[in-house]
């Protein structure tokens, strides 16, 4: 009896030592990493500005690199040709339609701004997004790049067109500081395409 008693009690210290190290090795394991959502954040003051008459803002188009949530970066001091983007980093959407939302709230303090989709006869902005990018000069130093092409028309004819672009250093070198680069260097882009834009004498002069 005693024998048999002392084979349960070595059973049962074996079992409880098993479960004990499933337990800790499920928890020293590697876990998944939680995908991390990033905007543009809350817009910037507005800035005194002249009032200007209703303006069709166009969606920001993009190549098909930036057509997706990926939030892509560039190791230029290692190969300035090859793109990549993060794993478990990601944009809310995709950089052209975040663009399309700041350019049109910011435009919108200084006047009326309408879609294409609208049947008032008005100047059209459109604008093709073709870097948005954390570049990466070190393994340790990076920045935000960002540039598109602002073209105006006006009853199907060309008024003006012009290439603006931004930059801003990211303050760490990971996807966060990449992210908060980037929303600064926007910030910068659609202030210059507003300034650009009022100044138009078309726009100015309705």
């Amino acid at each position: 009896m005693a024998r048999t008693l002392n084979r349960w009690h070595s059973i049962s210290a074996a079992c409880a030592l098993l479960a004990t190290c499933t337990v800790l090795a499920a928890c020293a394991g590697p876990q998944p990493m939680a995908d991390t959502r990033y905007d543009l954040g809350p817009p910037p003051a507005p800035a005194a500005s002249a009032h200007m008459p209703p303006v069709k803002v166009l969606e920001v188009t993009a190549p098909q690199t930036l057509g997706s949530d990926k939030l892509v970066y560039r190791l230029s001091y290692a190969d300035a040709q090859q793109m990549a983007s993060y794993a478990n980093s990601h944009w809310t959407m995709a950089p052209a339609e975040l663009l399309t939302q700041r350019l049109r709230n910011t435009l919108s303090q200084s006047g009326m701004v309408l879609t294409g989709a609208d049947g008032i006869s008005a100047p059209v902005l459109k604008v093709d997004l073709s870097e948005f990018e954390q570049v990466f000069d070190s393994q340790t130093q990076s920045h935000a790049q960002v540039s598109a092409r602002a073209t105006l028309m006006h009853h199907g004819k060309l008024l003006a067109q012009q290439t603006f672009t931004a930059s801003a250093p990211a303050n760490t070198a990971d996807a966060a500081g990449g992210a908060r680069a980037l929303a600064v260097a926007s910030d910068d882009l659609v202030a210059q395409i507003a300034t650009w834009l009022g100044s138009q004498a078309v726009v100015a002069a309705q």
